[in-house]
């Protein structure tokens, strides 16, 4: 079995930066939720053909993909319609995401899920690995990031887990408040820390 290190954070805390430093200084594969999450709702699969059923063809853009706005305005504003998207789409990200683990071929692998401490799956990584931030930087880096407001910025936070309840299932933490050139330092204690924890002390 691969050894499993589950890389979450909030908002523009930096995983994406982490993981492909992670990926192009030790070659370590890379499981990313997002990126499954788009693969589970694409042009011909059963998740997309039962949101079409369920919202309407309306839900769809001109050339036939997932109008994601759309979608997220109708699960922002109805706990239950967001309920049901959770219930068919979770089962099939948690399974596209053990499948390509099995995959992965270097000593541990990187499961990336901005999300793991909000749907709780915690147990599908050996170790969990948080990369924390000020959240006032989290705000800052959102609004320049995404062009929006301050208020939209702090609602987009507010709907994720709070710093501290990250923090608490945290095995590991990678501190991200200042510029990148202090994160290979970290990241390579890590990678040392992760080879000798798999067993593959190269």
């Amino acid at each position: 079995m691969t050894f499993v290190v589950g890389l979450t954070g909030g908002i523009s805390s930096g995983k994406t930066t982490v993981a492909e430093l992670f990926h192009q200084h030790f070659a370590i594969d890379i499981v990313d939720a997002d990126v499954i999450a788009r693969e589970v709702v694409a042009i011909g699969t059963t998740g997309l053909t039962a949101i079409t059923e369920h919202f309407g063809h309306n839900i769809l853009n001109d050339d036939g993909t997932l109008n994601r706005a759309r979608l997220r305005e109708i699960i922002f504003a109805d706990a239950d319609e967001k309920s049901w998207l959770n219930q068919l789409l979770h089962p099939m990200i948690r399974q596209k995401m053990q499948t390509a683990l099995t995959h992965t071929t270097s000593p541990y692998a990187l499961l990336v899920i901005p999300l793991l401490v909000e749907n709780q799956l915690q147990s599908m990584a050996d170790r969990i690995l948080v990369v924390d931030v000020d959240e006032s930087i989290q705000i800052q880096r959102t609004m320049a990031r995404d062009g929006i407001t301050y208020p939209h910025a702090q609602s987009i936070l507010s709907a994720q887990a709070t710093r501290a309840e990250r923090l608490a299932v945290a095995d590991d933490v990678i501190h991200n408040s200042t510029e990148n050139h202090q994160l290979l330092p970290q990241i390579t204690e890590l990678h040392q820390k992760y080879l000798a924890m798999s067993g593959r002390n190269l």
